[in-house]
């Protein structure tokens, strides 16, 4: 028993060090695909020049070069990841909180939510150009409390609570989303939307990553050092009630900083889904529900896996873009279902 347990130690460790690798040569990689023609050794000459200041690359300093990978592309790439690694970890939570191994960021009514608040583009048009991406957080945050305060109405917040109260909201926010665009005669408003809704990183900047970076991994560390409680929630209320743990303090606390990393997230880059329903599903089948080990790892497959599909939507059409959750839904999808036919596999990981 002990040498299996020193085998899945060592294998842990050297997973985390090749995920670790792997997002780092994931970000250098993806960074030299795009439309626009550019050598390794332009590409990496920008890099090298902005973070070090080399005095024989000054040249690269500015110019169409330099704009296209320090403005375009290096901020994209750095916004995938942190995006990636905000909805694995919210998925590996959200999956927690309820004990459903079908939950994922949105599951909660948090999506609708932030498509509901974009529709208000129209009331939300004094905040500027960034008035969809604000209205979409508000939404979502909007969203969260209504969920909470719904589930904890006749009684504390239970799993079952949250996922109905996450159903009817959702279901009032669809609701309300496509009957606006129905009645309104404003189609550049509507088009719009409906671009928010696929999710898409083309309007990634220095200022969003700026906004996102920080939030997620200061949410992602905040997580890890709650693995025991998260641990706990798969146990069920009743076995946390016998072990002196507040499972419903400790749920809606959760749940509020998850919704603060999906309400970001919408913000800098629309809806997109199964990457919190998926990866955590991949994670468990190789190392079980052991969160401590279960965030870290879906934490760095799900940054590396939304900026390849990030490159994938860049060169997938020619001189043209494809909707980032369009595409890992494509993705996502199939890969979900594989894993519900699977006999092996439950939520605990392998029965």
């Amino acid at each position: 028993m002990k040498k299996e347990k020193v085998v899945r130690t060592s294998m842990y460790a050297a997973v985390l060090i090749f995920l670790i690798l792997f997002l780092v040569f994931s970000v250098l990689a993806a960074v030299t695909f795009g439309n626009a023609d550019l050598s390794l050794k332009d590409v990496y000459s920008v890099i090298l020049y902005k973070l070090f200041h080399i005095k024989s690359l000054a040249a690269y300093g500015e110019g169409a070069i330099h704009d296209v990978v320090w403005l375009i592309r290096l901020p994209r790439v750095l916004l995938a990841l942190a995006i990636g690694m905000a909805l694995s970890v919210c998925g590996v939570v959200m999956q927690a909180i309820v004990q459903n191994p079908l939950a994922d960021p949105y599951v909660l009514g948090i999506s609708s939510g932030a498509s509901a608040g974009a529709i208000m583009l129209g009331i939300g048009s004094f905040l500027g150009g960034n008035s969809v991406g604000i209205c979409a957080f508000i939404g979502a945050m909007l969203t969260s409390f209504a969920v909470i305060a719904i589930a904890n109405m006749g009684g504390k917040a239970t799993s079952a609570k949250l996922i109905l109260a996450g159903m009817a909201i959702s279901a009032v926010c669809s609701a309300f989303s496509n009957f606006v665009i129905y009645i309104t005669n404003d189609k550049n408003a509507a088009t719009e939307v409906m671009k928010w809704n696929m999710g898409s990183l083309a309007g990634a900047s220095w200022a969003r990553v700026s906004a996102m970076m920080p939030v997620t991994l200061v949410c992602v560390l905040l997580f890890l050092t709650q693995y025991r409680s998260l641990n706990l929630m798969l146990l069920g209320d009743e076995v946390s009630i016998t072990l002196g743990t507040d499972l419903h303090r400790l749920r809606t606390v959760y749940l509020v900083v998850a919704s603060v990393m999906i309400g970001f997230a919408v913000y800098c880059a629309g809806v997109i889904g199964f990457v919190g329903l998926v990866i955590p599903h991949v994670v468990r089948i190789l190392f079980g529900t052991d969160h401590s080990r279960l965030i870290p790892l879906g934490a760095l497959l799900g940054a590396s896996f939304l900026i390849w599909c990030d490159v994938a939507c860049r060169v997938i059409l020619k001189n043209s873009e494809m909707p980032l959750g369009v595409l890992v839904s494509i993705i996502g999808a199939p890969c979900f279902i594989y894993l519900l036919v699977k006999k092996s596999y439950g939520f605990g990981g392998r029965k």
